[in-house]
């Protein structure tokens, strides 16, 4: 009988159980994770979702960038899967990297955990894809190293029948979920800091908001 495959082992800690899911999330605490937005994956999906979920990606960089949120970006298998979605990719930070991720949960990677860890915040946004694979797993994973969670649920997907699956499991587990619009109104927190960000950088809520986003 040929062995079984030896799993990677994961640092376990503390989680606090209570996840984020009783508070508002803090800007200056947050990190922005970007999730396997690859077209190899998008390609599975409706058209109209997919061009939907990478407009609310690539419009909540460029909240993050203006409001000084890290990104931690990855993609799985670059070789043969290939890197992010080009209009993702173009709307990373100036810099950014783009991780090679093998193992679907984000924190059985040592160099993505390190990224991650690097950030200096406590609260981890999730977007991307799969809902229910890679974004759930890294969920879990990062509530069990003791971050705090929040998955944004118009800016993740996978295939229709198992969107809900994912989003319970992470649930259950402690994660926060929101959507696009209400993260910005909670990183933003008061009218006189969206109305210094729409003096700061007006296009974000005229021109580059995606058609299907009402703020």
């Amino acid at each position: 009988m040929a062995d079984r495959p030896v799993r990677q082992q994961e640092e376990r800690l503390v989680s606090t159980g209570q996840g984020i899911r009783d508070k508002l999330v803090e800007v200056d605490d947050s990190m922005l994770i970007v999730i396997d937005v690859q077209d190899s994956f998008l390609h599975k999906y409706d058209n109209a979702r997919s061009q939907d979920v990478v407009a609310r990606v690539v419009w909540l960089l460029q909240a993050a960038i203006l409001m000084n949120v890290p990104v931690v970006a990855m993609a799985e298998d670059l070789a043969i899967s290939g890197g992010l979605n080009q209009k993702v990719h173009d709307a990373l930070p100036e810099g950014a990297v783009v991780h090679d991720k093998d193992a679907f949960g984000l924190t059985y990677n040592a160099k993505i955990l390190a990224a991650v860890k690097a950030t200096g915040r406590n609260t981890a946004v999730l977007v991307g894809v799969e809902t229910d694979v890679c974004v759930s797993q890294s969920a879990l994973g990062l509530i069990n190293h003791g971050y705090q969670v929040v998955v944004i649920k118009d800016a993740v997907a996978t295939t229709e029948p198992d969107e809900e699956i994912g989003l319970s499991r992470m649930r259950e587990a402690g994660a926060a979920v929101c959507s696009v619009k209400s993260l910005y109104y909670e990183w933003l927190r008061s009218v006189s800091n969206a109305r210094r960000l729409d003096e700061l950088a007006p296009e974000l809520e005229n021109a580059l908001l995606p058609g299907s986003l009402v703020l």
